[in-house]
């Protein structure tokens, strides 16, 4: 009698253990969803300032907003925004980012907004091709039959079959090598020590100096409304990094990674009914290839026999 209850007691525990992982995935792919609809808004607010004012004036204003947030949370949250280590990685991630804001700004300018997204899409292929030589994590002959894949996606968005890319095109490449580069710091800057505000704060506050230099040159006055969709990007984008912290912290990542690409499908929304863009054919099947190669990365990590050489 005493062993049935026990082992009813433990069927009774794994079941509301399952229970509460099931809730734990829903919440994190809910979050997920919410951080892709927020970045892909902060991306259609720099597509609509980037027709009017010039990038430094869109990001010195915006980050000086981020910077105030992050402040004000580092203070209610009692957490520094000091680093003891990898402050040379750290300045790197922040001249990355720099650098990416500006490949991003000048290729919403030029593109249209579905577009862009095909090289967003690139983003965790190159991160696989980066971590190698930052991170020592060797990469498989079949990561890299995924990126030659993926790379080849972008052959679907050469203009008029031309065997070379438009300025917006080589933009949007710029922009996302060097975001991807400062997204792969931001994993080495992670394991070295646990600062997340920090990893929002000083690569903001480099963005808002350099920005600042030039800001005196290009600024133009701003109506209200502007200001307001100035401020609102820099929630929305501040808003993001937050959302993806936690969904990482609740769903494994080569789950969360796949789920993200649900931002293709809000650009595609906001291009159409914000700014009357449809992709052409050559686009979606350029994102197949690139949203497919990407899959095909994450389901070979999830092999049973990659996770147990891994354990």
């Amino acid at each position: 009698m005493k062993a049935s209850h026990l082992s009813a007691v433990a069927v009774a525990q794994s079941r509301q253990s399952e229970r509460r992982i099931a809730r734990s995935a829903l919440v994190g792919a809910g979050l997920v969803a919410i951080y892709t609809a927020m970045i892909s808004g902060a991306d259609g607010i720099t597509k609509l300032i980037a027709g009017g004012y010039a990038a430094p004036q869109l990001f010195a204003l915006s980050s000086a907003l981020v910077i105030l947030v992050a402040l004000a949370e580092g203070r209610r949250r009692g957490e520094s925004l000091r680093l003891r280590r990898g402050r040379g990685e750290m300045a790197l991630r922040s001249l990355f980012t720099v650098l990416a804001a500006i490949g991003y700004f000048q290729a919403f300018r030029l593109l249209p907004f579905a577009d862009v997204f095909l090289f967003i899409g690139l983003v965790p292929l190159i991160a696989a091709a980066m971590s190698g030589p930052v991170l020592d994590e060797p990469l498989r002959p079949a990561a890299w039959t995924a990126l030659a894949f993926g790379a080849g996606g972008i052959l679907f968005l050469l203009p008029e079959g031309r065997l070379a890319l438009d300025p917006g095109h080589l933009w949007a490449l710029f922009g996302t090598v060097t975001g991807t580069a400062s997204m792969v710091l931001a994993r080495r800057i992670a394991r070295m020590e646990r600062v997340p505000l920090a990893q929002v704060f000083w690569p903001n506050l480099a963005l808002m100096l350099t920005m600042g230099l030039a800001l005196p040159f290009v600024w133009q006055p701003m109506a209200l409304m502007d200001l307001v969709w100035v401020a609102g990007y820099a929630l929305l984008l501040f808003g993001a990094r937050y959302v993806s912290a936690e969904a990482l912290r609740l769903l494994p990542a080569y789950v969360a990674t796949p789920l993200m690409n649900l931002q293709f499908v809000w650009m595609v929304l906001i291009g159409w009914f914000a700014f009357g863009e449809l992709p052409g054919m050559g686009t979606v099947l350029g994102v197949a290839m690139v949203v497919g190669s990407g899959f095909w990365l994450v389901a070979d990590e999830a092999l049973p026999s990659r996770r147990l050489a891994r354990a």
